[in-house]
């Protein structure tokens, strides 16, 4: 080599350093400006309250000020674009169910994202869930339902249900129990949960399978929904007295739960990725966070590792990409 080249070379390499260095330190610093969690659904539902429960206490525990953003439409799949289409620097996290970032990539095509796109920081809870009615809807559990949508199928009026969304887990769960009773059913889909509930209090839908929490639960005792049936094995304590689908005849293995977990870019870097998983380990960890939580419904999720929380997401997007594939709910 040149004695000509050789501090070309060597700035060359002094400026490959310096730039590895800089990103090393950047992410060591982390965060050094405000963190945004993206809601994929409108103020109001039980999503938004999860976000609203978390975001000042991990404000707390990483130092920043922590936003919460609501950005509904198309199963939730707008605000997931948007956390990909940021840097990969943990200042923008989802926050994310199997409705949004393995469902609707399944059922929607138009959207081009893969579950794999993302990574789970930590699960935050699991929802229990029920099938909520309108309140004059004639049936007081699983198989009185059952027989219900028969009937209105049989006079060419199939019973509606409601989802969050095309690609939805709501619509999943619709369209699984349509197969699984042998009944028509027709899908309504929403933006969000909110506006769900209005019109199920209105009459305007007839049934909507959701995870359930104060706000649902107050309709009902205020007798403007019903619950129908736990999806679940045993009766819930927020519903005492509602049946469960396990007690039924025609829904007795339709149980299920929904988690929530807060993700951010595969390629995010794993100093900030460390970071923010030991400030949502330390608001789980919280009597406060916790006991909120648990008011709204939710079971809040025990502590996880980095890899248990990937391989947790991993083994529910293999779960629920079966399912869908079982109802035909794939893009063609």
């Amino acid at each position: 080599m040149t004695s000509a080249r050789r501090p070309l070379l060597a700035a060359i390499v002094c400026a490959v350093a310096l730039g590895g260095f800089a990103g090393t330190a950047g992410a060591n610093s982390f965060p050094s400006k405000p963190v945004s969690i993206m809601v994929p659904y409108p103020a109001g539902g039980i999503s938004d309250t999860i976000a609203r429960r978390v975001n000042v206490p991990l404000g707390q525990a990483l130092g920043q000020t922590v936003i919460v953003e609501n950005l509904g439409g198309a199963s939730g799949s707008i605000a997931a674009q948007k956390v990909l289409n940021a840097p990969a620097d943990g200042y923008n996290m989802f926050q994310g169910s199997p409705n949004e970032l393995i469902l609707a990539p399944l059922a929607i095509p138009g959207i081009k994202y893969k579950p794999e796109d993302f990574r789970q920081v930590h699960r935050i809870s699991l929802g229990p869930m029920a099938i909520f009615a309108r309140a004059n809807l004639p049936a007081g559990n699983a198989d009185e339902l059952s027989a219900y949508a028969a009937k209105v199928a049989k006079e060419g009026k199939p019973m509606t249900y409601a989802s969050v969304g095309v690609g939805s887990f709501y619509h999943l769960l619709g369209g699984k129990m349509s197969k699984d009773i042998g009944v028509e059913m027709t899908h309504v889909p929403y933006k969000g949960a909110a506006d769900v509930a209005r019109d199920l209090a209105g009459g305007q839908v007839d049934i909507f399978i959701t995870p359930y929490g104060p706000s649902l639960v107050e309709l009902v005792k205020q007798g403007k929904l019903k619950v129908v049936a736990a999806l679940s094995t045993q009766r819930q304590p927020a519903i005492p007295d509602v049946p469960t689908t396990a007690e039924s005849k025609a829904l007795k293995n339709f149980q299920y739960q929904i988690g929530t977990g807060y993700f951010v870019k595969r390629s995010t870097p794993e100093p900030v990725v460390q970071t923010l998983h030991k400030g949502l380990q330390k608001v789980l960890s919280d009597a406060e966070v916790k006991a909120a939580l648990e008011a709204n419904g939710a079971q809040v999720s025990p502590p996880q590792t980095l890899a248990e929380a990937d391989a947790a997401f991993k083994q529910e997007t293999a779960t629920y990409q079966a399912i869908a594939r079982s109802i035909g709910l794939v893009q063609p």
